[in-house]
């Protein structure tokens, strides 16, 4: 079904409150255009329990939120979103998912509610993905303008995302302007021993692996491997420089 990987089969809670507001308007504006294939079949209703289908969705409204940040719409922007969506999750509906995002960018998106919404929805787990995304999606063209960072931060607060983890997901793209982006990267300062690196990279290595996101679906947990793998580069990077075995 066209559209299915983003708004078929899979959504649970994301019918409800403002996400599923927008998404009522995605798909009236799809059925206006005459593709009624892109009928919604839920996949749920629980509360309880995040589906693929919702982890998606709410992917694409925060990336909207971020893109319309600095009130500029820029088509490196959605360039660059495509090349993420394809590198997480495969080409097979990237095409659909952008599709979905044009037709976001057109709404007035309330991204404190929006956010509230995922937040009462989703684990800690689940949130911290959709951060490291956004921040791929902020970082796309190298830098970051604060009108997005401030969303991020607005975003990740609701979310409860502590300052630390916060920092950690964001370090590994300020390599070039920020020595000790590897310390922070796993949570923990320039100070820290030898052994107190090792702890600390077990710690993160556990909160950030794939595993985690079992149940939102392989393309989700693969998307989540990137998160996983910059904490191992800054391990070994520390291991490295500090002569460590």
């Amino acid at each position: 079904m066209k559209y299915g990987k983003w708004l078929g089969g899979g959504l649970g809670w994301a019918f409800g409150g403002p996400i599923g507001a927008l998404i009522g308007f995605v798909v009236g504006a799809i059925i206006d255009n005459g593709d009624n294939t892109g009928e919604q079949k839920r996949g749920g209703t629980s509360h309880a329990h995040t589906y693929a289908g919702d982890f998606k969705i709410s992917l694409l409204v925060l990336i909207a939120c971020i893109i319309k940040a600095d009130g500029v719409r820029k088509t490196s922007e959605l360039a660059a979103v495509r090349r993420i969506l394809i590198r997480a999750f495969g080409d097979n509906g990237t095409d659909d998912a952008i599709e979905i995002l044009e037709r976001l960018l057109q709404q007035d998106i309330d991204e404190t509610q929006v956010a509230w919404q995922i937040s009462r929805n989703t684990n800690y787990s689940t949130k911290l993905e959709l951060v490291h995304m956004l921040f791929e999606v902020a970082y796309a063209d190298g830098e970051v303008c604060r009108s997005e960072m401030a969303a991020l931060q607005r975003i990740a607060a609701i979310f409860g995302i502590s300052n630390v983890d916060f920092n950690a997901i964001r370090a590994p793209y300020t390599k070039s302007s920020d020595s000790n982006w590897a310390y922070k990267a796993l949570g923990i300062e320039s100070s820290a021993t030898d052994e107190e690196i090792k702890k600390a990279y077990r710690r993160m290595a556990m909160k950030y692996h794939p595993d985690k996101l079992t149940g939102l679906g392989e393309d989700v947990k693969k998307a989540g491997a990137e998160k996983f793998r910059a904490v191992q580069e800054a391990y070994e990077f520390l291991k490295k420089e500090r002569g460590m075995k």
